[in-house]
């Protein structure tokens, strides 16, 4: 056995390639060697800013010899099919063996492969590899035709063992492999031979090169919190900026400066944004006054002055850096102070969607959504439409334009500056949460009626449309604004019918979209004694305003500008089919969010079948409640009783079904006690009303908890009912009458969920 020692050594690989180019090259190296024979123990890749580094343990020295046997077409085949299998196989015809078949006699070819050395396997597996190594974007150089991230100098790639250690010879595009490498550009920018990986991270690390990135990162971690804590501040812990800088350097030197007092009056986040952005500086606080006063900068070299003139110098691209976002905001609490008219009027020329209206439009929408929401989640409907006609004019300012991350949280800032009240500020600040399944759900009423109409909006614009998600495109993130619905709603127990808030939303979206395919206010000649709007838009909205509906006007609008009239009947169509579009485009996009809320329920544990169950129950637009259901019903299942009801429930409901299939009646006339002849029928019947004087209030308390419970508790009864009683029994008014009491267990059970659904 041996171990392998690849390095690929060139220009700068940006730092945010590094972590996929590791993993690509330990995984098409390793599986190019297994592919060809070749066996290791261990394997793991490492990446500095110059260098992409692969070591293997356990190498076997020499692939297997292989035998394969390959039959062939029959002795008496047509030419051409003995000449595809002869260039299939690499062989002659003469070297291929005839033997009896069923059928004849047939061509087998018996094809030898020895074992071959782990060097040449090596050397054409890593050729391979560099030729084809898939970069994001890469790079030709020289008059060569090899590309790579940036340019390639050298390749290192020896195979070591006790005896010794020998170089893989191998060369791609007038590289040449051997056994040296060179340290840090500036401090150690020598060449020095390495005899195996140990040898090699040593004397790397001597270079100064430390070679693990998690290494470098903890590094940077350490000495920047030891900064922060001796300048009495506390650093801001930014895990992705801490994987980028460790991709920067291969010595990392952390150097802690300040900012200056003309900044500190900026909003934290605009410090640290810009930091983070332009210059890859950690942000540091100060505990006392949470604001943040300093940075700590990562150097990649060590200076005679300890860093003092790299310091110097970043500080002043920072001054000019934090001089414009001071101007930014400066200029933009200007534009707040007067109430953001400037800014509301700008969105008016920024396109949402060609077919869905201007930003201005989209506001307006929202903002008649949120109004309509807020009376269901307790928030005050004014406070909700002022919130969510400001919650979006921060796109309009400076700030925002320099720095798009910061949407919605300058919102916040600008409406405090405009005396907005907190609740509104805040909602210009959560309305685009949650963002993700990691991301909070905001809480406050006010934040959560423009936050939900937000995202009701934009699933109901794009239905209106006929933009959905297909396969796994999702251009306009439809499926992450589905989940961001599902987690408002559950997560603050909101309880509203959908179908109804989608229908307005869809009409409201709709209308633009049917703009679109018409020209605005074309004007027509209408007769003097004919009543009705003058222009197609006019007639739109004449013709469509309907509060619970949205349609496809295009059919209107031919016949509308033929006969240059909107008569009752026309206006009657239009009605007509704006109720069944919005019906169908509601009832659509609702599948679409039980579809997301089905994956959602599963990742907590809850069943599929019993998600189906409370799925098919009249009401399952109203989410809250769908989901105390569904949670209800697989708390019963998991009890003995749950479980064995809805066994006695299919038994039940299948003798039903058989007799009403083979009488061609439905037994649904309600069962009399007095037919009853055993104690059992007579317990079951007692069983069945007292779990109705239960159940029915619970129902309508929404209480499913205490129903299922009370129907759970039929479960003895049942058993007992069908072990002592003969439901077909030859006296034709007894039958019936029990035929009528299995309905009646049928519709019990019903009344709580769709047992029929449930597996098993």
């Amino acid at each position: 056995m041996s171990d392998l020692l690849i390095e690929l050594f060139s220009e700068e690989i940006p730092a945010r390639m590094q972590a996929r180019a590791r993993a690509d090259l330990q995984k098409l190296v390793t599986d190019g060697l297994v592919e060809a024979g070749l066996t290791y123990a261990h394997a793991a890749a490492f990446s500095t800013p110059r260098r992409l580094t692969l070591a293997l343990e356990g190498l076997s020295t020499e692939s297997r010899a292989v035998r394969e046997e390959r039959k062939g077409p029959s002795v008496s085949a047509p030419a051409q099919a003995v000449e595809g299998f002869l260039r299939a196989t690499g062989l002659t015809l003469d070297q291929l063996e005839k033997r009896a078949d069923k059928k004849g006699e047939v061509y087998f070819a018996v094809i030898e492969k020895p074992g071959r050395k782990a060097p040449d396997i090596i050397a054409e597996v890593l050729e391979g590899v560099i030729r084809t190594f898939p970069w994001p974007k890469s790079m030709r150089w020289g008059n060569g035709s090899l590309r790579w991230v940036r340019p390639l100098h050298s390749i290192l790639c020896i195979l070591s063992d006790e005896g010794g250690t020998e170089v893989v010879p191998l060369t791609v595009d007038g590289i040449t492999s051997g056994n040296t490498t060179r340290g840090h550009r500036f401090l150690s920018p020598g060449a020095f031979v390495v005899n195996n990986f140990e040898d090699y991270a040593a004397k790397l690390k001597r270079a100064h090169v430390i070679l693990d990135s998690a290494e470098r990162e903890d590094a940077i971690r350490a000495e920047a919190q030891t900064l922060a804590f001796a300048a009495g501040m506390e650093l801001v812990e930014d895990p992705g900026l801490l994987a980028e800088v460790a991709g920067l350097v291969e010595w990392p030197v952390p150097l802690m400066g300040r900012i200056a007092d003309d900044f500190l009056g900026l909003p934290a986040e605009v410090l640290q944004t810009s930091m983070k952005e332009h210059q890859k500086f950690f942000s540091t606080h100060n505990p006392k006054t949470g604001r943040i006063e300093g940075f700590v900068t990562v150097a990649n070299t060590v200076t005679a002055d300890h860093g003092e003139t790299i310091l110097k110098g970043n500080q002043k691209v920072l001054a000019a850096r934090l001089s414009d976002a001071k101007f930014f905001w400066e200029n933009d609490l200007r534009v707040a102070k007067a109430g953001m008219a400037e800014w509301a009027e700008g969105l008016k020329a920024v396109t949402f969607h060609n077919k869905l209206g201007s930003q201005a439009d989209r506001i307006a929408r929202i903002a008649a959504l949120a109004r309509e929401i807020a009376p269901m989640v307790g928030a005050d409907p004014d406070l909700a439409e002022r919130a969510a006609k400001l919650a979006k004019l921060d796109l309009r300012s400076a700030m925002v334009g320099e720095f798009p991350e910061l949407q919605g949280l300058m919102g916040m800032y600008y409406a405090r500056a405009a005396g907005e009240p907190d609740a509104v500020a805040n909602a210009a600040r959560d309305h685009y949460s949650p963002l993700g399944p990691s991301d909070a759900v905001p809480t406050d009423p006010v934040s959560v009626s423009v936050a939900l109409a937000d995202k009701i909006d934009t699933l109901t614009g794009f239905w209106a449309i006929d933009e959905k998600p297909t396969g796994s495109k999702d251009p306009f993130a439809l499926r992450r604004a589905a989940l961001g619905v599902l987690r408002l709603v559950l997560g603050n127990g909101v309880q509203s019918t959908l179908c109804k808030l989608m229908g307005q939303s869809l009409f409201q979206s709709r209308k633009f979209a049917v703009y679109a395919d018409v020209p605005f206010g074309k004007p027509y000649d209408r007769p003097d004694n004919v009543d009705g709007p003058r222009t197609l838009t006019q007639f739109l909205e004449t013709a469509l305003a309907f509060d619970d509906a949205s349609a496809n006007g295009n059919e209107l609008f031919v016949r509308f500008d033929a006969e240059k009239t909107c008569d009752v009947q026309l206006a009657e169509k239009a009605k007509s089919l704006v109720l069944t579009e919005a019906k169908g485009l509601a009832s659509d996009l609702l599948s679409f969010l039980h579809d997301r809320l089905k994956v959602f329920l599963k990742d907590q544990g809850i069943r599929h079948d019993v998600i189906d169950a409370c799925l098919a129950m009249p009401g399952n637009d109203d989410l809250t409640l769908l989901v105390k259901r569904a949670t209800a019903l697989q708390a019963t299942l998991q009890t003995e009783d749950g479980a064995n009801l809805v066994q006695g429930y299919k038994r039940a409901s299948n003798i039903l079904t058989q007799a009403e299939q083979k009488d061609g009646v439905e037994y649904s006339f309600g069962a009399d006690l007095k037919f009853a002849e055993t104690d059992e029928e007579r317990a079951l019947f007692a069983a069945l009303d007292t779990a109705e004087k239960t159940i029915t209030p619970a129902m309508a308390q929404e209480d499913f908890a205490t129903a299922m419970q009370a129907m759970a508790g039929l479960r003895a009864p049942i058993d007992a009912f069908f072990t002592a009683t003969q439901i077909n029994t030859d006296n034709p008014i007894v039958r019936r009458n029990r035929l009528n009491l299995l309905h009646r267990i049928r519709m019990i059970c019903l009344s709580v969920a769709d047992l029929t659904k449930l597996d098993g």
